[in-house]
């Protein structure tokens, strides 16, 4: 017997909106470790997704995170990052930046397309495929709090802290 998993294509109307239920995912972190969204059930959970580890936007967007996290952790949130790089890739970024909080591997793009966060974006003027920086807000029970998308990566995080009065 044969399963398929069928996603939709990324447009606007496939983005999540508040009150949706978060798609669920497996993915290997910075270790090879499985970690699912379902882990974090009972707990708010920021999960947010970036284009490419060691890129200029994308480490300043993950030192935001880790500058932020204890403040973050007492307000009862923990933070996921995910992109399509591979864990090996992931390690060697945690480690040089010192990161404090889970990278997942999404090579196939399975869960960013699921959660709207890749498709067609405007890049230098061109209308390109990739990864679109989102940010989703999920609570305890599964449920999508906010979701954000084409988030800049310099000062989203203290945007994201004054939005959520943390």
């Amino acid at each position: 017997m044969y399963f398929r998993l069928t996603l939709p294509s990324v447009t606007d109307n496939n983005r999540l909106s508040p009150g949706d239920t978060a798609p669920n995912f497996t993915l290997p972190d910075a270790d090879g470790n499985h970690v699912s969204l379902s882990d974090y059930r009972g707990r708010k959970v920021i999960v947010y997704f970036y284009p490419a580890a060691s890129t200029p936007g994308c480490t300043k967007q993950a030192c935001d995170f880790r500058d932020n996290l204890a403040e973050l952790n007492e307000a009862g949130l923990d933070i996921v990052g995910i992109s399509p790089d591979k864990p090996e890739k992931l390690a060697k970024f945690r480690d040089k930046e010192e990161l404090n909080f889970p990278l997942l591997s999404d090579p196939s793009k399975e869960t960013l397309t699921a959660w709207g966060a890749f498709g067609e974006k405007k890049m230098y003027g061109k209308v390109v495929q990739g990864v679109i920086r989102s940010t989703f807000l999920i609570n305890e029970n599964g449920a999508v709090e906010q979701a954000q998308y084409n988030v800049r990566a310099t000062g989203h995080v203290a945007k994201l802290r004054r939005d959520l009065d943390v």
